[in-house]
């Protein structure tokens, strides 16, 4: 360990930029066993681990970076299934750069994080081709039984945590395959598919229930599957895209980024998509515009680029420093060919000569040009218009990229006494998520707003732990 100063970092190689924009496939190679553990010898194994602190499931990092480093690698596999269940999911599509090898210690002194990501998506992705990956086979089923709604992360990890302790799971969801996002939100260049449904598979085949194409108060209300069960997650995530209140944004061709990138993640999967077959939702040929600057946004680019895009510009009203979207992704992009036109922001839309305001076919972007000005609450520097100094972005396909918030739960499902915060989430306790209704908990974005996939893992696992603890309550008074 310690061979920070006398060996430089080291990413996996990475293909290149004309080649990436041929297909989906992944962008980054795997390493080779001894640059794995070349790189995880990098370490300087902290005292106080940064890189574990800022981790969101607290991941013995060091731990499994100095097992690698010794060619222990079942071992270093087996301490970071402990406390993550996707550990080669988390090491794709993580924004490392935000959390732990942003607080890598010599990250700081100078010499490069140790390559975290790189290294934990490795370990799995070997455990995986070695059999190390056990089936889940609980030591004693349980008669107690769980009803999840929502097959993302955060529903998956309350899943799996449940089922290894022999609970009956059975999962709910609205789309056909199970995943959510890393599923039909995810680009396979960040995330290829077969990833996400290896781990579906373990999941059924250990014992996990899956209902699909099930919308819940359509379908089934909420009370049929709340009397089916003991207890009742709420994993649904956030799917309600923010919208813009502008002159033109009627117009044919600006369209949702859920809907963009489901149809191209469909598509992968070689499913009949008629709006992508349309050209309604594909990309090919067309001067695209897409609107936003997180994770979303840089999505989009790249999928546009993949989809043979004539031109694709990235809107985005704050400058490089202040975008809320992972930095390499940024870089990524424009290797791959995306414009980005920093302190900008759409005043309207235009479409052709003669078609009524808010009809026909989107011909342009009308673009207010911004600067910084002073701090907000947050201590960002809020964007102001720069009056006068607008102008036309032509486009044929504008993508809508501005985050996501929360359906009106109580409302779509008919339900009464189902809390919700004033922003829309779920109201549920911080770690339990316990909600206002006795044997109901919910986890991940439905709760803490759009955010992070690790952090939807985190709250599924703790979740899990809360509801195991009530059941075992419920069963001690019952024996009683």
């Amino acid at each position: 360990m310690l061979k920070f100063v006398t060996v430089g970092r080291d990413m996996p190689e990475k293909r290149d930029a004309e080649a990436r924009r041929q297909d989906f496939d992944e962008i980054y190679g795997e390493y080779a066993a001894e640059k794995a553990a070349e790189q995880s010898a990098r370490c300087s194994q902290c005292g106080v681990p940064y890189c574990q602190t800022h981790c969101p499931l607290h991941n013995n990092i060091p731990d499994w970076l100095r097992m690698t480093a010794e060619g222990r690698l079942r071992e270093a596999y087996e301490l970071s299934q402990a406390t993550n269940t996707f550990p080669e999911i988390c090491g794709r599509i993580c924004p490392q750069d935000r959390l732990c090898e942003g607080n890598c210690v010599i990250e700081q002194s100078g010499h490069g994080t140790v390559t975290i990501g790189s290294v934990e998506k490795y370990i799995t992705d070997t455990a995986w081709e070695q059999g190390w990956v056990a089936p889940i086979r609980p030591a004693q089923e349980r008669k107690e039984s769980v009803g999840i709604i929502g097959a993302g992360p955060a529903g998956l990890a309350a899943a799996d945590m449940l089922r290894r302790e022999g609970v009956q799971v059975t999962i709910y969801d609205r789309y056909d395959r199970g995943g959510g996002l890393l599923t039909y939100g995810i680009p396979g260049f960040k995330l290829e598919k077969d990833v996400v449904m290896k781990r579906m598979a373990q999941l059924e085949d250990g014992g996990v229930t899956f209902v699909m194409n099930c919308n819940v108060g359509e379908d089934m209300s909420f009370e049929e599957i709340r009397s089916a069960h003991d207890a009742v997650l709420i994993a649904t995530g956030v799917y309600k895209s923010r919208d813009l209140q502008a002159p033109g944004v009627g117009a044919d061709g600006i369209v949702r980024a859920i809907d963009y990138l489901t149809a191209s993640n469909r598509k992968s999967f070689g499913d009949d998509v008629a709006e992508f077959d349309s050209g309604e939702l594909n990309a090919e040929g067309k001067r695209v515009v897409v609107i936003g600057g997180g994770d979303t946004a840089m999505d989009c680019v790249r999928t546009a680029i993949r989809q043979g895009a004539e031109s694709v510009k990235c809107l985005y009203r704050r400058d490089r420093a202040n975008m809320p979207g992972s930095q390499r992704e940024v870089a990524n992009a424009e290797e791959e060919g995306v414009e980005f036109i920093w302190l900008t922001a759409p005043k309207g839309f235009t479409g052709e000569a003669g078609s009524s305001e808010g009809t026909g076919p989107v011909r342009g972007v009308v673009v207010d040009r911004m600067r910084l000005g002073a701090p907000d609450a947050t201590g960002r520097q809020m964007p102001e218009l720069i009056e006068g100094a607008d102008y036309i972005e032509e486009a044929d396909l504008v993508i809508k990229a501005l985050g996501f918030e929360p359906e009106d739960l109580p409302a779509l499902w008919g339900v009464e006494g189902l809390e919700v915060t004033r922003w829309g989430t779920v109201k549920a306790e911080f770690e339990t998520g316990r909600t206002s209704l006795p044997g109901v908990y919910a986890a991940g974005d439905i709760v803490r707003g759009a955010s992070l996939v690790v952090w939807a893992i985190r709250d599924g696992r703790d979740c899990s732990a809360a509801i195991l603890e009530e059941l075992g309550q419920s069963a001690a008074v019952a024996a009683e």
